[in-house]
């Protein structure tokens, strides 16, 4: 009897846990069904508005159709001011339209932005030649050039330039000329430099081949000047372009007024080289240089608003070269076959100091009416050179100090976007000889037909001294210079 009891209990307390549980699981069923019907409420609900959305861009597009097709009937003649609305309508909405494509373009390019095409250099070309006639030979003007009539492609510039990373930025300028002489072009590495961006103090620092801070047009392209031809100041005393190998630091001063300060090292500066010593194998290049054997430079420039439309840029800038060529009595042709200088007995011309220090100021007036389209641009920059010798000798070339001079003076009137018009004066002594000295004025007009694109016609009269013993020339020049690609300052108002 206890069994049968027993069996009973078990069987009774298992049901009632296999309804138990049974229970549970239809509970839960009934819920993820709920859940269910609830997810397909809302797809239903958005299907509705999907429609709805549809219905009112169908109802848009139609309206627009049909305001643009009123729009196609001329109103008739003294038709009253309304029935041009439809016609404000649809420009308005035309209007939206575009705007919204703008939008939808704008961030469509985005999208397709990669990495990599954010790392892809900035690369410009700059074209310039130069159509010339001259009245005098080239033995009796100094020129590489010959006289009479002549074109010659000046440069051809590759620029190249990117960042480095979120400090620095690197550029490099590559020319192309043909050679004055033979017409032969060869590839010159003009620039390569790395410049940082984000130093502290507001301090900037460059290195590698640059072009130094100097003056005021040293440190500019050819195609970048106001006029034709470098300054002859600039030829004689710099070697035309201020290129160096070295580093320079500027610093923008931290106060209300701009003042900025350059100085910069370098193995040499301008077309000039700066050799280290001739020994007694005949090298021209020696096996040591001493730290003033570089070269030193800086500069100084700030600004000063006169009247809203009147600004004056002063600045001052000098270079030293302490010790510029020991060359034991003996120097360095262009050919590199070295030539024995006249000297005193027991002398031997070790030493050579070369220093150059110079003013310059640019006044600027830019009315604010004509929207910088036009504008009066004075330009000054006065030059002394000093080569200090080790002998003395006869006539100033072999003297102890040979202290020269050398400045230009130009004005520039541009009275629209295209055109401009200005006068150079020029004049310098010669840097190794100061009796021989050259003066030459030169007007000029330039057409720029657009930003990229532009023409320069110039009549040059140059007058040398006898004791030069070149002769007055007379020169015409047509200058065409262009720009394809990236090139970050154009045509520079100097």
């Amino acid at each position: 009897m206890r069994a049968i009891i027993a069996l009973i209990f078990v069987f009774v307390f298992s049901s009632c846990a296999f309804a138990q549980t049974t229970e549970e699981r239809l509970q839960e069923l009934e819920k993820t069904m709920k859940k269910q019907e609830q997810s397909i409420q809302e797809l239903k609900a958005l299907q509705k508005t999907v429609k709805k959305q549809e219905q009112t861009i169908e109802e848009q597009r139609k309206l627009i159709e049909q305001l643009t097709a009123k729009t196609k009937l001329a109103p008739p003649p003294g038709a009253p001011a309304t029935a041009r609305a439809p016609q404000t309508a649809v420009a308005e909405v035309q209007q939206q339209v575009e705007e919204l494509k703008e939008q939808v373009s704008s961030v469509a390019d985005a999208q397709r932005q990669t990495i990599p095409s954010k790392f892809n250099p900035a690369i410009g070309l700059v074209g310039e030649t130069i159509f010339s006639y001259r009245s005098q030979g080239s033995e009796f003007t100094g020129s590489d050039r010959p006289g009479g009539f002549d074109v010659f492609q000046r440069s051809v510039e590759l620029n190249i330039a990117a960042s480095v990373d979120p400090f620095a930025k690197g550029y490099a300028v590559i020319n192309a000329s043909a050679d004055p002489v033979t017409g032969e072009a060869a590839a010159v590495v003009e620039e390569a430099a790395i410049q940082t961006t984000s130093l502290p103090c507001n301090l900037e620092l460059k290195a590698g081949r640059f072009f130094g801070e100097f003056g005021r047009l040293g440190y500019i392209h050819d195609h970048e000047l106001p006029f034709v031809n470098r300054p002859l100041v600039l030829d004689q005393y710099i070697g035309g372009e201020s290129m160096t190998d070295g580093a320079q630091l500027n610093w923008l001063l931290p106060i209300e007024h701009y003042v900025s300060l350059t100085a910069g090292v370098g193995d040499n500066f301008g077309a000039s080289p700066n050799l280290v010593a001739i020994n007694s194998n005949g090298l021209t290049n020696g096996e040591y240089r001493p730290i003033n054997g570089l070269v030193y430079f800086g500069r100084g420039s700030t600004s000063f608003d006169l009247t809203p439309d009147l600004s004056l840029e002063p600045g001052i800038s000098g270079l030293i070269n302490p010790h510029a060529l020991d060359r034991n009595g003996e120097i360095a042709l262009p050919n590199g076959t070295p030539e024995t200088l006249p000297q005193y007995p027991g002398s031997t011309l070790t030493e050579r100091e070369r220093s150059l220090e110079g003013v310059d100021f640019t006044l600027s007036w830019k009315p604010l009416r004509s929207n910088q389209f036009e504008s009066l641009i004075w330009g000054t920059e006065v030059l002394r050179s000093g080569n200090n010798y080790d002998v003395l000798g006869a006539g100033p070339v072999f003297s102890r100090y040979v202290n020269s001079y050398g400045m230009y003076s130009y004005l520039t009137y541009k009275w629209s976007r295209e055109w401009s018009a200005g006068f150079l004066f020029e004049g310098v002594e010669n840097a190794e000889d100061n009796l021989n000295h050259t003066f030459a004025y030169s007007p000029y007009i330039t057409w720029a037909t657009s930003h990229w694109n532009q023409l320069r016609l110039q009549y040059t009269h140059t007058a040398p001294n006898a004791e030069s013993g070149l002769r007055p020339d007379d020169a015409v020049y047509l200058q065409w210079a262009w720009i394809i690609g990236s090139h970050a300052h154009g045509w520079q108002q100097r």
